[in-house]
């Protein structure tokens, strides 16, 4: 599998690199990348917006798939913003996680841990 960019170039993507322990990708890494990657993207603009700026913002996603199905989206989010007090970080974090195109676009259970470093 290769993409547009490069980024993935002749990479392998296969039921072993997916259910098993086969090296390469798979839909799950993806989508969970893509997620981690767009709700970190928009929480920049969020803080930016709010009048703060991030000195570091951490996403982590793990998708659960069950029965041939993605069910659920599970972001954590770790991030270093001076001056932000943890309520108004949440508060920006929720809408982050609403609002970025990747959780739009996925019609699965989204969950959202966050907290300030």
């Amino acid at each position: 599998m290769s993409n547009q960019s490069g980024v993935l170039k002749h990479q392998q993507y296969s039921w072993h690199s997916r259910f098993e322990e086969g090296i390469g990708t798979n839909p799950e890494e993806l989508i969970a990348a893509a997620h981690a990657g767009c709700v970190s993207m928009k929480l920049s603009f969020v803080l930016g917006a709010a009048g703060f700026t991030p000195d570091n913002i951490d996403t982590k996603c793990t998708v659960t798939i069950e029965n041939g199905t993605i069910t659920e989206s599970h972001l954590e989010i770790h991030a270093h913003v001076p001056g932000m007090d943890a309520a108004k970080f949440a508060e920006c974090a929720e809408e982050a996680k609403k609002e970025c195109p990747v959780s739009k676009a996925l019609n699965v259970n989204i969950t959202l841990e966050a907290s300030l470093k």
